[in-house]
């Protein structure tokens, strides 16, 4: 997991809610995603590249049709790495 990339790739508020929605509904097709937006088709496969990319969301094809899936693992690999700042006594917030 690249933490930069992911951070960058969860940035964008559509990236977040195509996220959000797979979470919601599970295994969604890209015209089940696309229906959830007001955007271009193209808009929703250039953001869903980008998820891919930075290993947020799986791709399983089946016939002519390309499936999306929320990758969990990484939210948890992000939330670890996040809790190593939990309950640090900084003089500075002080």
């Amino acid at each position: 997991m690249s933490i930069s990339k992911t951070l960058k790739a969860m940035s964008d508020p559509i990236r977040r809610d195509i996220l959000s929605l797979l979470k919601r509904k599970g295994e969604l097709s890209a015209g089940e995603i696309a229906q959830n937006f007001n955007i271009t088709n193209a808009a929703i496969s250039y953001h869903l590249n980008l998820l891919k990319k930075a290993d947020l969301v799986f791709e399983t094809k089946y016939k002519n049709y390309i499936y999306y899936q929320i990758n969990i693992t990484v939210f948890q690999e992000l939330t670890l790495w996040l809790k190593q700042f939990e309950g640090e006594n900084n003089e500075n917030t002080k």
